[in-house]
This record gives C-alpha cells, structure tokens and sequence, in this order.
C-alpha cells in the first residue's frame, strides 16, 4: 500500500439548522486521509456523526474533500452526481434492491448512470462480480428469492459495478444475523482487498475492526464530541 491519500477532509462541518436561527452541529473534523487501498472503520456511538461523515464525503457542504485528487465540493450539482457514480460506491443497511428485477439486472442498472464499464461487457462484468460474492447460481432470482445475506452480497455487487476507487459502507450487516453477517463482512472486505478499493466503514462488527487497517471511534475524530465529553 502506497503513502498516497485517496480521501482526504479538512475543516469539515455539518450542522442542522434549528428554531431562531440556531443550528445544531452534530460534526466538526478538522483533518482526515485515507491511504488508498486501505480499509477504516468508524465507530463511535449512536449521533456521534458516524453516517453524517460518510455522506459529507459524497456530498459535502462545507470544508474541503479530495477524492482521487478531485475537489468534490468544488464540482456543480450536475458533475458531482456523476463523479459519486463513477468514483464512490455504497453499501448500507438496507439493500434497495428492485423487487421487478434480478440479481444480474440490479446490479447493471447501477451502470446506467456511469460510463466505468463499456455497454457490451456490463453482462460479462456484472455476472463476475456476483459470481466472486458466491452468487453464480443466483443470477435470474429476484430479491423475494434470495436469503437476507444473498441480497446484501447484490447490493455489494451493485456498489462495486461502477469499479469505483472509494467504497463507503455504512453497518452494512447490522441488518443480518451474526453468522451471515460475518460471512458476508468477510466475502466483501476480501473483494475490496483484491480490487485495491479504499474502503470507509461504519461498523463494530470484530470481523470488520479485526480486518481494518485503521480504526477510529468517533469521540477522538469528531471535534463537537469531544467537546461534549469535556462538558
């Protein structure tokens, strides 16, 4: 793994505005980089601004973000839509599959809205990529057949079809039993290992803190909760 950054965060902040003129600051980091290729999980409690951080990543509002040298917040609306599709990748909690149609179809819709991958091999790209999550057999079922896990190892798939440098994933088995969880966890950190994607992780999972390279509870990374721990 180089020294290079793929994600890089300054001074960046979130507040939600309240009654008065007011707002609440639920976020307030003033650095952070991720190597690239590495995999970070976040931890922290619940409102610690664990979810808040990874959307800011993928739309910032205020504060610097470089992703793959690219100053996201400097994009207009129109370039960073396509830059989040072609260059970041999602995997939340819950899978938003579309029930209508298959494993394969689900998975090659996530293309329509990037140029990564030529139209003649979506197919081609698409079918490995779920055959690589253990679902070869699963290809032509739709969501309603497929076991809890199998659908989050699509919605992994469906993240990842783009070949996006940057994944973000936010409890992504939290929804899952233990068992399943853990093995998918472990299916889709070895995915992101092999392709090189640099991976940002919300989770306390032990698989996931024991797989990472870096951990970090949000108490020591998010500036308003340590002030609300020195109160």
């Amino acid at each position: 793994m180089g020294a290079q950054s793929a994600v890089v965060l300054r001074d960046v902040k979130k507040a939600f505005p309240l009654r008065g003129g007011l707002g609440l600051e639920v976020l307030d980091l003033e650095h952070l980089a991720l190597p690239a290729g590495s995999c970070t999980v976040l931890r922290g409690r619940s409102g610690s601004g664990k979810t808040t951080l990874l959307n800011l990543v993928a739309a910032p509002t205020a504060g610097t973000v470089h992703v793959a040298d690219t100053d996201v917040f400097a994009l207009s609306e129109a370039r960073r839509d396509r830059f989040r599709a072609e260059n970041i990748g999602y995997v939340f909690q819950t899978f938003n599959l579309l029930s209508a149609l298959s494993a394969l179809e689900n998975v090659m819709l996530a293309m329509m809205f990037a140029d990564a991958v030529p139209q003649h091999l979506q197919r081609r790209h698409s079918t490995g990529l779920l055959a690589r999550l253990g679902l070869a057999e699963r290809l032509a079922h739709k969501p309603a057949q497929l076991s809890r896990g199998e659908q989050q190892r699509v919605a992994i798939a469906r993240a990842l079809a783009n070949s996006p440098p940057l994944v973000l994933a936010d409890e992504p088995c939290a929804s899952l039993d233990a068992r399943t969880a853990s093995e998918v966890l472990a299916i889709f950190l070895a995915v992101c290992r092999e392709d090189e994607k640099t991976l940002l992780l919300v989770s306390h999972d032990e698989a996931a803190l024991g797989g990472a390279d870096r951990v970090i509870d949000m108490s020591e990374l998010n500036r308003t909760e340590a002030r609300k721990g020195s109160t």
